[in-house]
């Protein structure tokens, strides 16, 4: 199979889905319909340099409101669905998991339903070639012991009411597929970073701070460990398992990158250092500071990738030390643009506070 015609693409306004707009506009030749609600981490600046082609569409929309999204299917009749749509932020998650629940779980609800009538009415070719991608997280699978690996067939063991929305969105999904033989393919992705991604992430929470000379904040005692992966290698995995991902079929995304997020911050702080260093001469790891652990904070996450490795020939391109490089220096260059994101709505303040 090859990239469809037409793909529909919720939540295309985020991180994730403006760097997956912007590879299939820039990459090939399919048109693009982007459904996003614009809730506080949407935002369309990261798409201006796609927005004015003739291939791309976009349509501002919840994806809970069932109405909308049957507008949506007939007027642009998709070929495939990637869906990314969710609230992602699992401090905010412990803060007002509602929303989470809404969102992550009614809204994919409402999009399976609404694909399957959509089906119904298209010519059987159109039919068979259709493909339901839910992107999901590994967080789905909880937390794993020093020297073990998430595969496909990990049980599913949410410790935060995100990572629990995210479990029960792909359990609809693929019992939509069992139940009504929806084409649906299903990914898992380690920890996103690049440019553009919302400040309230790791990453770009501590190299802003950083600039700013305010605290790095480090939950617990820092040994929490995350499998990092570049946004456009992950765009890339997502495009290759779209066009010859296996129906009904798991794929975990991941760049092979575990650290820990106190090497994380060391390798922040090194770069800082190098590119953009402190008035005073002083190392921006003495801003680091040991905060309260966050509530259901899983302790280690890391992915086995060979089956997307060998069935489908994926890897990823970029190495984490270049691929943090490019992170901060365009952080760096562009703090006008993390003010524009925020400004009256986020300030970097502590979320999700343990109870």
């Amino acid at each position: 199979m090859t990239t469809p015609n037409t793909v529909l693409i919720t939540g295309g306004a985020g991180f994730i889905g403006s760097t997956l707009i912007k590879q299939l506009l820039q990459e090939t030749d399919c048109r693009v319909v982007n459904v996003d609600k614009l809730t506080y981490a949407g935002n369309l600046e990261s798409l201006e340099s796609v927005s004015a082609s003739t291939r791309y569409a976009f349509e501002r929309a919840d994806i809970t409101d069932i109405d909308a999204m049957r507008c949506v299917f007939t007027q642009h009749q998709p070929d495939a669905v990637m869906h990314l749509a969710a609230e992602s932020h699992v401090d905010r998650s412990i803060d007002g998991p509602a929303e989470f629940i809404q969102t992550n779980i009614v809204g994919t609800s409402v999009l399976l339903e609404v694909a399957r009538e959509y089906l119904k009415k298209v010519s059987p070719a159109k039919r068979d070639a259709f493909r339901f991608h839910h992107i999901s997280t590994d967080e789905v699978y909880g937390s794993l012991a020093a020297g073990e690996y998430f595969t496909e067939t990990s049980p599913y063991r949410p410790n935060s009411p995100y990572a629990a929305s995210k479990a029960a969105a792909d359990h609809l999904v693929r019992a939509w597929h069992e139940t009504y033989g929806l084409a649906v393919i299903i990914t898992n992705c380690g920890n996103n970073y690049g440019s553009h991604q919302y400040p309230e992430k790791l990453i770009p929470l501590v190299i802003l701070n950083g600039l700013e000379e305010k605290p790095l904040p480090v939950y617990g005692d820092g040994q929490n460990m995350r499998d990092w992966v570049h946004v456009e290698d992950h765009c890339r995995a997502l495009r290759r398992v779209l066009a010859a991902g296996r129906i009904g079929e798991t794929y975990l995304i991941g760049a092979n990158n575990c650290l820990t997020n106190l090497e994380l911050l060391d390798k922040l702080c090194n770069l800082l250092d190098e590119l953009h260093p402190r008035k005073s001469g002083a190392s921006y790891r003495d801003l680091i500071r040991f905060v309260d652990d966050r509530s259901g904070h899983d302790r280690r996450y890391a992915l086995d990738t060979r089956k997307i490795n060998e069935e489908l020939d994926w890897r990823p391109r970029e190495m984490i030390d270049a691929g943090l490089r490019k992170t901060v220096a365009w952080y760096i260059d562009n703090r006008d643009w993390c003010r524009r994101v925020t400004e009256g709505v986020y300030a970097r303040e502590r979320l999700g506070r343990r109870v």
